[in-house]
């Protein structure tokens, strides 16, 4: 079983690891609150700091009127072996060793107006005090500034209040000992310390209570109700203190020899002396060593539990982040480049239509370039009036023998440039969508929440190869339209059928008026029909042409250039490029040091062998 010293010593060390952390309790459930501590709390003038120096058998803590405890101090005691020399140490100074504790008092003093200026204000920052001792037992004792009921001069409106809930904050929580400490010689009933433990700890479980000042009550009167338990009854055996008096502060009486007084006064008190053995600041100490550990034993599993917890969701938590990157050249780039590959994935998706993206480009080639093809304004280009007039003007002064060509080809070219423009307008719309699909894409690739600047660049580079990319596919589209217009399928023609016209010349013998109103109705119906087949064709490889310039182009080679470039940058730019947020380094950094602090708990436990 792991001993007393080690269970102790354990959560002494946990505790310092959330204090240079800043996990010191107070705003809502962490390590620190899950650790079993014991707070002193009591009202001013109770004889608090009295009964903590005489657990410790030293003069260290600061007197004075008013509020002198500002901050919780974190006590924590160390037995050492006899023959050695105590000394103290604080966690702010970790290297400097304190001898002589009227410096102890000194630094306390300095360190609290240090956070709190030379005010009478408080703060909820602890203290870190350890002092070894052969003197001491094992113990941990966060002393609270003493609750007060009124403000006085120099101290805010608010200083009742602010220190109620500093003391609550810390005695609320389910692994906390109380120490209340109530003077004798005042009504238990009027008691601070005792009304707000019954508050916080109605079935009086968690609360040990000191009677302090026993020496300075009435004549004739003692305290034996309260010390045992009929005037009000905790679970725990009621401790009794007699303190040094006034006069012996005055004097420095040794700490030690104020110990031997506290004892014969209980031995040889009339009223007291059958409880000798169970009063005292020293039986005390004892006392709560031994519940601190039981406690301490007891929590452990649920500590260990709230550890591994903890360390899943910050490290979680980091991944969302992102981890830190190396400072050299080298794991810039890399971290460069796999954002770009994180970012291209997610682009990727949406094309491979896994997310909307693909299915918006279908719509344009199976919607969009349809209805713009039919809204094409042939019926007016190959209306009759149009038709004479275009093979009139193609003929010139001297009409054809056989037929027509050069009207046929005109009408044919005049017909296929009104395809220009759905063409166009396709290749425009795959590159609006593909260019939204960049925008949607940088959003949603988490690792690239972090790098303000990097989303940038990836956007500028992203949108200018789409650029090029909406542009061969341009000059491809209108290709086809001008290739359909250089050389038309003769065949097509060959192969209509040659109607005579009825009561007149056949549709290739020219009138007087050059042709009739039924050939040229025919010519027009004949452009119509081989316009429709280029239609058809066009309607197929338009989309062709476009998905091969854009679209897969855009899979392929979206940031090509980008890494090429990436490539021969200096240190110093790809830094520039990886200029996080400042909001989330300082989160990541507050989180990776919350996950320093579990997983160092986590090493402490796994060092004391639990059987």
């Amino acid at each position: 079983m792991a001993s007393l010293e080690s269970l102790i010593g354990l959560v002494n060390r946990i505790q310092r690891a959330c204090t240079v952390l800043g996990d010191h309790g107070g705003e809502g459930m962490s390590l620190w609150e899950a650790l079993p501590s014991v707070a002193v709390v009591g009202g001013q003038s109770s004889g608090k700091s009295s009964v903590l120096e005489s657990i410790v058998g030293r003069d260290f803590l600061p007197r004075g009127s008013g509020i002198v405890t500002r901050r919780p101090l974190v006590l924590q005691l160390h037995k050492i072996e006899d023959g050695h020399s105590e000394y103290a140490e604080f966690l702010h100074a970790p290297r400097k060793r304190f001898n002589d504790f009227a410096s102890v008092r000194k630094e306390i003093q300095d360190e609290t107006d240090r956070i709190t200026g030379k005010t009478k204000h408080i703060s909820n920052i602890p203290i870190h005090l350890s002092i070894y001792s052969p003197n001491v037992v094992n113990l941990t004792l966060i002393d609270l500034p003493g609750m007060t009921k009124v403000a006085v001069e120099g101290q805010p409106e608010s200083i009742v209040e602010d220190i109620d809930n500093m003391v609550r904050s810390y005695v609320e929580k389910p692994n906390c000992i109380i120490l209340a400490i109530s003077p004798a010689n005042q009504d238990i009933a009027t008691s601070d310390a005792i009304k707000l433990a019954r508050e916080v700890d109605p079935s009086g479980e968690r609360t040990f209570g000191v009677l302090t000042k026993l020496d300075l009550m009435d004549k004739g009167t003692n305290a034996l109700d309260v010390l045992e338990g009929r005037s009000l009854r905790l679970q725990h055996p009621w401790v009794g203190i007699v303190n040094r008096s006034q006069a012996d502060i005055n004097k420095n009486v040794d700490m030690i020899a104020a110990r031997r007084r506290e004892r014969e006064y209980f031995q040889t008190s009339p009223d007291y002396g059958h409880l000798a053995n169970k009063m005292g600041s020293e039986y005390l100490a004892k006392l709560l060593s031994k519940h601190l550990e039981v406690v301490i034993r007891q929590r452990i599993p649920s500590i260990i539990a709230l550890i591994n917890k903890t360390i899943e969701e910050l490290e979680a938590e980091l991944d969302r982040l992102g981890r830190p990157i190396g400072k050299d050249g080298g794991a810039q780039l890399y971290t460069i480049l796999e954002m770009c590959r994180a970012f291209d994935r997610v682009f990727r998706e949406h094309l491979d239509g896994g997310r909307p993206g693909g299915d918006r480009i279908y719509l344009v080639f199976d919607n969009q370039l349809p209805a713009a093809l039919k809204k094409l304004p042939f019926d007016r280009h190959l209306s009759l009036q149009n038709v004479r007039k275009v093979v009139s003007e193609a003929d010139g002064y001297q009409p054809h023998l056989i037929a027509p060509e050069q009207g046929y080809r005109r009408l044919i070219d005049g017909s296929l440039s009104f395809f220009k423009g759905p063409a166009e307008a396709s290749v425009d719309a795959v590159h609006f969508v593909l260019k939204e699909l960049v925008r949607k894409s940088i959003a949603e690739t988490q690792e690239l929440k972090r790098f303000p600047s990097l989303q940038a660049d990836i956007a500028a580079a992203a949108n200018e190869a789409l650029e090029k990319f909406r542009e061969d596919s341009r000059k491809t589209v209108l290709r086809l339209v001008e290739m359909e217009s250089s050389y038309l399928t003769v065949e097509f023609f060959r192969k209509l059928p040659l109607e005579p016209e009825k009561g007149g010349p056949s549709p290739q013998a020219p009138t007087s008026d050059r042709y009739s109103e039924n050939h040229l109705r025919r010519i027009g119906s004949n452009v119509s029909a081989y316009v429709g087949m280029v239609c058809d064709t066009l309607k197929n490889s338009i989309p062709k042409a476009v998905v091969y310039c854009q679209v897969r182009e855009a899979k392929r080679s979206l940031l090509n250039y980008f890494y090429a470039q990436v490539g021969k940058k200096e240190k110093k730019q790809l830094g520039a490029m990886l200029d996080e947020d400042p909001q989330l380094m300082e989160k990541r950094e507050g989180i990776a040091k919350r996950l320093e602090l579990y997983k160092s708990a986590r090493d402490e436990i796994d060092s004391v062998a639990w059987k």
